[in-house]
């Protein structure tokens, strides 16, 4: 086995029919996924990342895939293609959202499968009275673990940005402490496990948001932040990741090459962060 310096890991929110931002189509989708297993990489889910930055060696062609949110398409079209080739990936779930009845037809299983809108339409509608038409039920979560295509994490209770809507700090600790108190009670509840890994939501966290989360026994959390790479010795109170394109199976190999790294890695993060920072000046 060839050691892997560092770990790059994926962040998908949609995969279905309506591309957008961040949406891969079903096809660009499996095209990623095809070429990935072509070349030999091998995902690993949460405790093998755990194991790393303690320490233990994991294999050079390794990588984590995480989607946000839990959406009804990860269930539809990312769980089929995840099965045929063998890999996981963790799903980062709003408790919340998620409802209750039956599976729901996923994508070649030659039964016509329930639509699901692009990104804006599905926050919209995720949100609005009527959540399950975008979200996916407990009875596919339970599904899809069945099927060790994905691992089930905490994303809060709610996905609310308490640092937007309370008007002090300590009422703002408050409200996120209860938000992810909520989150593990119901995962323990629904699947019976919860976990020391958190994904914040839309990347947002400050000095308030980590000692809740420490409070409650998280110990590993996901940024949305790419510039930077997560190597054995790299604090696991900051994960990087970086967002995969609706590109094919090509695009993603070369991303992860280039995210992984030893040298070009950290070039192209400080070039990307240079420019960036001319863009916003």
């Amino acid at each position: 086995m060839t050691r892997a310096h560092n770990i790059p890991v994926l962040m998908y929110h949609h995969v279905n029919a309506s591309p957008s931002s961040l949406t891969v189509t079903a096809d660009n989708f499996e095209q990623q996924i095809k070429a990935l297993a072509e070349n030999g990489y091998q995902s690993v889910g949460s405790h093998e990342l755990a194991a790393f930055f303690s320490g233990q060696p994991l294999d050079k062609k390794s990588v984590v895939i995480t989607f946000d949110d839990g959406y009804l398409d990860n269930w539809v079209y990312a769980h089929p293609v995840l099965e045929r080739y063998g890999f996981k990936a963790i799903l980062f779930v709003v408790s919340g959202l998620i409802g209750e009845g039956d599976v729901r037809p996923y994508l070649g299983q030659g039964l016509q499968p329930p639509h699901c809108p692009n990104h804006h339409d599905a926050k919209t509608q995720m949100f609005g009275p009527d959540p399950d038409q975008v979200m996916l039920r407990w009875s596919e979560i339970e599904a899809m673990l069945s099927a060790n295509t994905f691992e089930i994490h905490s994303h809060t209770h709610t996905h609310t940005r308490w640092d937007k809507v309370c008007n002090n700090p300590q009422d703002k600790f408050n409200k996120f402490y209860d938000d992810l108190e909520k989150s593990r009670e119901t995962l323990d509840a629904r699947i019976g496990q919860t976990s020391s890994h958190l994904c914040w939501p839309q990347g947002y966290f400050d000095d308030d948001y980590l000692q809740a989360a420490r409070q409650l026994g998280f110990k590993h959390f996901y940024t949305t932040d790419a510039r930077g790479q997560n190597t054995a010795s790299s604090n696991p109170e900051y994960i990087y990741r970086f967002a995969v394109r609706n590109r094919r199976g090509n695009w993603l190999r070369q991303r992860i090459w280039l995210a992984s790294h030893r040298y070009w890695g950290p070039l192209y993060n400080n070039w990307k962060t240079r420019s960036d920072d001319k863009k916003r000046k």
